[in-house]
Parts: C-alpha cells; structure tokens; sequence
C-alpha cells in the first residue's frame, strides 16, 4: 500500500490511541498494542502468538473485552474513511494511476462515432435502489461523524485538531444502536446519504458528462436529461416485514417531500442571490410586479410555495403542497431562457442548469418509493375477495382459471372488491394500495413481486391496482429468484407480453426483477450467475421480439454471494442487449457508504457506472461462443450439485451453520428493521439471504460466494486452453473468476478453525474441515487457472489494502467466540449482546461488502 495512505491510518491510528487514553490511561493503549501486536504475528503463522491472544481474551472479563473491541472496530472504520479519501484525492488519482472513468472511456473505445456516443447518452439512465440492510449496525451518528472526518482528510490534510475532537465524540458514544430501528429510521438514513453526498454529486456528475458529450457529438446534453436517478425500499419493502404497513409507507413518502422541499428551499436561495441582475426578457420584466429584480421575482415566488410546502408537510397534511416538479421547473426555465436571449451564457449554464437538472434527478421527494409485496400475500388477498364474492377459493384455482378471471375483471367496470370484513393481513394488503391511490404519481416507483412464477402474480397486481382507485399504470415487476424461477422467466414473460389487453397498460415498457440473492442460495454461486445470465439473454430476445422496452431491475447485495461486486465489471459482464433499457440496481446498506457517503467518492461511482455503460452501448460485449455456452451449462450445473450436497442434503448442515456462526444470534439484536427469518419455525430455505451470507462472513467461511465453483473448475481442466480464452475474451467469465480471487483472499481457514473449535459440537466438526479442505483445493485451482503463485496478484493495491486489515480483524474474531460461548451459556445477557454487536460491526467494517 502506498506510504501516503500508510501515513493517514497511522496518523488517525495515534488519534484514536490518545482518545482511549483519556478515558482508560496510557497503560490500556500498551495493552491494545499488545494485542495488535500478537495478532500481526498470527497472521505471519506464529502459533504461541495465536494461543496467547486466545488465553488472554479467555481470561478478560467482558467491560474490558469490549475496551478491546471498540478499538479494534473504530480503527478498521478510521481506516476505511482514510481509504477513502484517499482515492479520490488529487494526490491518490495520481500515485494510484486512477484516470478519470470518463477520460479512460474515451482512450479506450479510439475515435467514436458521434451518432453511437449519442444513441448511447440516450439510453444512459442509472437508478440507484437504496435499500436497508439488516445487519448494518452503525448507527447514523457515527456515520455522520466517519463522513466528517473524511472531509477534514481532504480539506485541513495538515490540521488534526477538528479530526482529533470528532474521534473523541466518536469514542465517548456508544456506536451500537440500543433498539431496532424502525423503518422510518431506516429510510431517514436514506435520505440523509442523498442530502449529504448524491444532492451535490448528481449534478457534478452531469455537469461533467456534459463536457465530454458536447466534445464527442457537438452538443450539449438536453435540460430534461436526468441519467441517474434514486427509488428506495426503505419503508415501501413489506415483504417479511411486518413493521412495514401503509400508514408508516405514507409517513416515509410526506417526510421525504418535506427533507426534499428543505434542500430545494436552500437551493432556491441560494440562486436568489446569485441572479440578482436586471438585464432580461419582456415576460420576465412585466411580471416583476413587486419590484424586486426579475429573475428574483422568478424564484420568490418557488420560495412562497416551497416555505408553504414545508408548514403543510411538518403539519402532517399534504393539501396545497408542491405536488409536481413542473411547479420548480417552470421560473427555472424562464429564468433559464431570459439569460440565454441576452448573452448571459455563463450564467445560464452554471448554478441555475445544475438546479434544473437536480430537480429532474430527484423529483419533488429526491427518491421515489418502491412498493414489494410477496405474491402469497396477493393470493391470499383474492381468496378472501373471491370468497366473500360466493365465486370460490381463488389459491385454489389452476392457473388458467386465475388468468381467465383476472382478464375478465381487468375489463369489467363494476366494483371488484365487497364491503366486508377482511383478515387484518388482507385489509393491510388493500390499504397499501389505496394509500399509493392518493399518492402523486411521481413520487411512487414501481411495485415488486417477491416470488413471482406465474403470469397471474403479475395480473393480479395490476387488478388489485384498479380495483382500488389507483388511476395511473404503476409499473409492476415480477422478481424471479430461485434457479427455477430464473429459468422459467422467459416463458412467463413471453405469455404475459402475449395478452393484448395487458400490454395495452404497459406502454411499451416492462421491468423485470433479477433477484441475487434466493438465487445463490438456492443454487450456489455459479449456478445462479449462470442462471441469472441465461435468463437475461432469454428476456432480450423475448422483448425484442415484441418490441418492447425491457427494463432490468438488478437485486444485487454487497457480497459476491448476492451479486455484488465491483460496479464497472459487473456492467461489463452483463449479456448484450440488458442495458439498453437502463440499469436500475438495488445499492445496500454499508455498500451505499463506500460507494457514496461522500460527495467527491459519489462522483466517481457515478462515473464509473456510466462510463461502463457507455462502453457496454457503444461496443457491446460478444456473445459467448458455443463452446463457452457448453463448458459453462456443464460447470453450473456440477457446482449446484456439489453446492447442494452440501446445504441441501447433509442432514447436519443446518445446526453445524448455526453453532459455527452468530446465526442463532442475529435475531435478537437490534439491528435491522427487518426479521432475519421469513418464518421462525424454517430451516435454511427460511432465512434471509442476507443474514446467511452476513453469518459466513463473520467466521471467515463466505462459503456461499464460492462453494461449488472452484470444484467445477477443477473437474473441467482439461479444458484449461477453452478456459484460458474465457478469460481473455468474456468479460462475464473474467469478472466471476476475478470475484471469486477476492472472496478467497477475504476467507481465512485458521480463523474459521478456531469458530468450530470453540462453538461446535464434536460430531459436527467434520463438516467443517471437509470445507476448509474444499476452499484449499479451489484456491490452488483457481491459482493454477491463473497461472499466479498468490491471490490478487495482479492487484496489489486492493492486496495490501486487505492485508493491512489482517491485525485487526483477527482480535475481534477471538473476541466475538469468546462472546458467543458466554452468550450461549447466558442468553440474552446485555453486556455479552453488545460486545458481539461491536466485533460484528468491526469484522463487517474490515471486510467491506458483508451482506
């Protein structure tokens, strides 16, 4: 790692270290080094090291335990934000060699054509997902404050002192949430990562793909054009949440105008200032009716309406406030254009074109809220609607009998729904959408069908819709997850596109839902992205066919397990043909941070997306080859096998992943808003993608990001020259086997060993050395495919990056097993729950992407 980061860490290193010793003494920052120092030489193979911090840990009593762990946390967090910065600094771009997304698209695609480039601006639209996630523990204070520290990096480089005071706030705060956050918390947070970072980043972003599309086609982008914009679950997401119902979805919706009208109040008057001129149209001048300038005029009246708007929502009520962004855009036009007809080009196209393009960007709520629902949940409502009708059990019905009723109904004009008394499930079903029925179009997102299969999942929806009042075609999305899902989606989508009076609703458009996550754990990670591609490729051709728009919508997580991964290769891998309906991708929870959570590091995300795109647009990734397809169709197929034998068919499988993990755990602490099982009485096939991966991650097994596809290899290296090609010529191929160097660099075999040693039965170890053997030998196939002698080779920066992590996260490794042994022999004791909470936080910190 270069010493100029080095430098930083060590710097915030001594800041923290000086913290600790105002409250605990000199004497507990030599013990921490003490430790860290045991711990370095564990990981340079020193085993009386290793037995010593474990004899240490076993005799700390647990305050002084969590003095160690909170430490050890905050340091990986510190340095995190150095890294950070670092690499969006002037200085890290240059000794990092990082070019600018943009510049290097350029240099990389030679000269291009002006026509493809403006083809492809055209299709360019990113909208980002936020979404909670379950087991993000820190809680928004502390972020606020990493975000801090992280400008001070950049701006006072040389003046510790405010960096020094907010580390001392950090550390006299208690870091771990004592109650579950609701959804609203949630979604506040939300909001709170858009007015902190995207609010100014979005329309740099812009304001710098302008320059590069007016060089290469001569013309400056439109003012309408918006090629990011942002949805959230957060709140809209009630699929296994019961804390999610229409009234608090409401609540999420009124408080996301009202912070909106705010950040827009402030902008407003900000340009006040600024355009204080005189020199402007005739309709500007005789409307200036109060004297005031003509422009100022302009906005004074957007700042009536938006002061107006921000009294109704913090009332609660929504009567009379701004319900279009037409009502901001139209004075910005007029202004826009007035300056344009007197030369004030400059002025034209700085503050005032960055607020217009905002407000197309985000809208009169800077996100629009996305409403998921399970499919059983609408089943279950028709039944008791069909039931009360006299006309029978609709779950009952085959599916012919449910489509020819839903067409029917979709066409008939009379009332659907009787005046009864429904199920509390159901009557909350219902409220949903009449809640979305009173919304302004445009806030609202699209509706997403958790576990859809069938094309009545998707008629049903849109009947529901009607029958309730809601008066425009909400775009519905059905979400295919499981292997056989994904396998079958095609053919759903082709039924459904086939029936008239439902594409008559659609206007040429459909988005169709990619899930990540079931899918890995239904099948291992090879089989699902295989699966995931496949189905892809399929719905292409499916909707070209029909000429319609297909919009894929990505549910991607942090972890390689759940899709996750680099933004730049992941776009690049995408099968030819998928982004031309736009990328629309769920971002989660701590990733939203290290993509985001700073302006500067928000820009160069957005650029990475586009510029990804734009080379996807413009030179599209081949198809893969016959031989490719018959290799890959072969591998996906042994790795689901060998993942299943595992996970499926090991009848001990499920109580070793619950002794040798904090699974059992994470139900009972307060982290997300969410449960951790869909069910509480179900196995594997229960529980939440997130928390099964989440827990892999804390012991260091990730082995739901590479079970299954280093085997495959393995058993297909006969066909290394076929493989050596894949790699050099399909960027699908390349990215996976790229990803899957990474989760082995992120896995630690000895740390996973001391879990099991210590957590699990010994008529269950077995198990766990089977695996570590398994990821042994699929790292050596890996290597020898790559033709390395260590991981990550052929990136060194990420390479020392982790490496610099090793110390610290092995502490808190020991310390959350002794942690959960003495949770386990005292349930629910506070002390124990909140010293597993911060070696949680700390182990998901140092490996970045953990759910």
């Amino acid at each position: 790692m270069l010493e100029a980061i080095r430098n930083n860490v060590r710097v915030l290193g001594q800041l923290l270290g000086q913290t600790i010793a105002i409250e605990k003494g000199d004497e507990w920052v030599d013990k921490i080094e003490t430790v860290r120092h045991l711990s370095r030489d564990v990981v340079n193979a020193d085993q009386q090291a290793l037995a010593t911090l474990k004899e240490l840990f076993a005799k700390t009593n647990e305050q002084d335990m969590l003095v160690y762990a909170r430490a050890f946390s905050q340091f990986l967090n510190l340095s995190n934000i150095a890294e950070q910065q670092y690499t969006v600094s002037e200085q890290g771009l240059a000794e990092l060699d990082l070019a600018h997304p943009l510049e290097a698209l350029q240099a990389k695609l030679g000269k291009i054509d002006a026509e493809a480039f403006k083809k492809a601006l055209d299709k360019l639209h990113v909208e980002l997902v936020l979404t909670a996630h379950p087991t993000e523990v820190n809680r928004r204070t502390f972020i606020h404050k990493y975000h801090q520290i992280a400008l001070e990096l950049e701006e006072n480089p040389n003046d510790t002192s405010r960096i020094a005071e907010l580390i001392e706030q950090a550390w006299f705060t208690n870091e771990i949430r004592n109650e579950r956050p609701t959804p609203l918390d949630e979604s506040r947070w939300g909001l709170d990562v858009i007015a902190d970072s995207l609010w100014t980043a979005v329309p740099k972003f812009i304001r710098e793909l302008d320059e590069v599309a007016e060089k290469i086609t001569g013309s400056a982008l439109t003012l309408d054009y918006a090629p990011i914009t942002m949805a959230s679950w957060m709140a809209g997401d009630r699929d296994g949440n019961p804390f999610v119902t229409a009234k608090l979805s409401e609540q999420a919706l009124l408080n996301a105008r009202l912070r909106a009208a705010e950040l827009y109040l402030q902008d407003f008057k900000e340009l006040y200032l600024e355009l204080s001129m005189n020199n402007a149209n005739d309709a500007l001048l005789l409307a200036d009716i109060d004297n005031i300038g003509p422009y100022r005029h302009q906005l004074k009246q957007v700042i009536k309406s938006l002061e107006n708007t921000i009294d109704t929502l913090s009332d609660g009520n929504t009567a009379g406030a701004i319900e279009s962004k037409d009502a901001l855009l139209a004075p910005l036009y007029r202004c826009r254009e007035s300056l344009l007809d007197h030369g004030l080009t400059r002025i034209a196209n700085s503050g005032l074109l960055d607020l217009i393009r905002k407000v197309h960007c985000f809208g009169i709520s800077m996100v629009k809220l996305d409403i998921r629902q399970h499919s059983e949940r609408h089943n279950q409502a028709m039944t008791e609607i069909t039931e009360a009708l006299g006309i029978g059990n609709y779950e009952t019905w085959t599916e012919a009998e449910r489509v020819e009723f839903l067409l029917a109904e979709l066409n008939n004009n009379r009332p659907l729904i009787p005046n009864v008394e429904f199920s509390p499930d159901v009557q909350e079903v219902l409220d949903t959408y009449a809640m979305i029925a009173r919304q302004p179009k445009e806030i609202l997102g699209i509706y997403i069908i958790s576990m859809a299969s069938e094309v009545s999942d998707v008629l049903l929806v849109a009947l529901l819709q009607k029958a309730t009042g809601v008066s425009w075609d909400m775009p519905v999305a059905p979400l295919f997850e499981t292997l056989d899902d994904l396998n079958n989606a095609p053919k759903v989508m082709a039924n459904l596109l086939d029936i008239n009076e439902y594409v008559a609703r659609c206007h040429e458009k459909h988005y169709v839902m990619i899930g990540y996550s079931d899918s890995a754990k239904d099948a291992g990670v090879l089989a699902a992205t295989w699966g995931q591609y496949t189905a892809q490729e399929a719905l292409v051709d499916v909707f070209e066919s029909r000429d319609i728009e297909l919009k894929l919508f990505h549910g991607r997580g942090g972890t390689i397990g759940r899709g996750g991964g680099p933004a730049n290769a992941a776009i690049a891998s995408q099968p030819p043909g998928t982004l031309s309906g736009g990328l629309r991708v769920t971002e989660q929870g701590e990733t939203i941070r290290y993509k985001f959570g700073l302006p500067n590091l928000a820009v160069r995300s957005l650029h990475l997306y586009a510029s990804a795109i734009l080379e996807s647009l413009v030179t599209p990734p081949p198809r893969p080859k016959a031989s490719w397809r018959a290799l890959m169709d072969k591998m996906a197929e042994q790795s689901c096998l060998q993942y299943r034998s595992y996970v499926q068919d090991k009848p001990d499988f499920v109580r070793y992943f619950r002794q040798a993990t904090p699974e059992q755990e994470l139900s009972s602490l307060p982290l997300g808003s969410r449960p951790s099982k869909r069910r509480a009485d179900g196995g594997i096939e229960s529980l939440r993608a997130i928390p099964w991966i989440f827990a892999w991650s804390q012991n260091r097994m990730v082995v739901p990001s590479w079970l299954g596809l280093g085997q495959a290899l393995a058993d297909n290296l006969s066909n290394h020259t076929l493989m050596e090609e894949m790699l050099e010529q399909w960027p699908y191929f390349n990215s996976r086997i790229s990803l899957t160097e990474m989760v082995y660099l992120k896995s630690e075999p000895l740390v996973a060993s001391l879990y099991d040693d210590a957590l699990v039965e010994d008529s269950l170890r077995s198990l766990g050395k089977e695996l570590r053997l398994q990821l042994r030998n699929d790292e050596e196939t890996v290597l020898k495919l790559l033709g390395q002698s260590q991981l990550m080779q052929r990136d060194q920066w990420n390479l020392s990056s982790f490496e610099l992590r090793q110390p610290y996260l092995l502490p808190l490794h020991v310390m959350q097993i002794e942690a959960l042994q003495r949770l386990r022999d005292n349930p629910e004791h506070p002390i124990y729950e909140q010293l597993l909470m911060v070696t949680m936080a700390g182990i998901a910190t140092g490996m970045r992407n953990t759910g």
